[in-house]
């Protein structure tokens, strides 16, 4: 548990500002920049001198970031698939999580009536850990930001691009079938219905001349997928429970292929 520093004793600056330097494993240049992102405006007069501006700015930066790290990372994901994962890496709450880990609430300057630590308000912990990557930015440039950054989200973005691998059935059905089938997957249309602008499509899977379960969707891309999960759970791969949740069992990718069900 990172030690808690009391912000407001002035006799504790050099101290807290070394103590937040380790933090964030950044030496500042421009000091005023790191006490200003720990200024949180209950704590000073003027709003403008507190880590408000900061937060905007570090908001950019961040969102900067994760967008370049996901469209190298994921090339072959949609435009929809890459929003999805970037709105959840840069929530508030995914935010707040880290700037809790790294232990920046307890170095906020506060007002009256705040608390430091794990029970401020998930915005006012998600905020300073924004206010610190623009100071780091302004201090260090891009690249400095980018490198605290991506160490920082290190285990949220390896959270959330593997979460997307497991719903990417096409995916992990092609990941099976390369070890354990002979031949890849195709995709056959066998269906479609209704006119033009709401046309329903029927597709199922068929791997060496096997045909699993078909799934009907509104478009050819997500009849796939649908397709593509059928496939898996006719394997013994995937389990849909009552809920809807999706279990992909990777640990049943053993040496010995369950027979395919037509």
């Amino acid at each position: 548990m990172p030690q808690v520093i009391d912000c407001q004793n002035s006799n504790m600056d050099h101290e807290l500002i070394n103590d937040c330097q380790q933090r964030l494993g950044h030496q500042f240049d421009d000091r005023d920049l790191l006490k200003r992102a720990f200024t949180h405006a209950s704590s000073i007069g003027d709003r403008l001198e507190s880590n408000e501006r900061l937060e905007f700015l570090g908001d950019a930066v961040l969102g900067q970031v994760v967008c370049e790290y996901l469209f190298h990372e994921l090339p072959s994901e949609q435009e929809g698939e890459l929003t999805k994962i970037k709105s959840a890496v840069v929530s508030r709450r995914a935010c707040a999580k880290v700037s809790r880990k790294l232990g920046l609430p307890d170095c906020l300057k506060l007002g009256k009536g705040m608390e430091a630590g794990t029970d401020l308000p998930t915005s006012v912990a998600a905020a300073v850990f924004e206010s610190v990557i623009a100071a780091i930015y302004l201090d260090a440039g891009y690249p400095a930001a980018k490198q605290f950054i991506l160490h920082a989200l290190d285990d949220i973005l390896e959270e959330a691009t593997n979460s997307l691998h497991q719903h990417n059935f096409k995916s992990v059905l092609q990941h099976y079938t390369q070890r354990h089938l002979p031949g890849n997957p195709a995709y056959i249309l066998l269906d479609e219905k209704g006119p033009d602008h709401a046309k329903a499509f029927e597709v199922c899977v068929e791997i060496g001349g096997h045909k699993y379960t078909s799934a009907w969707a509104n478009s050819k891309k997500e009849a796939e997928q649908k397709a593509a999960l059928q496939a898996l759970q006719d394997l013994g791969i995937a389990t849909q429970h009552n809920n809807g949740s999706i279990e992909v069992h990777e640990d049943r990718f053993d040496d010995s292929p369950p027979i395919p069900i037509l």
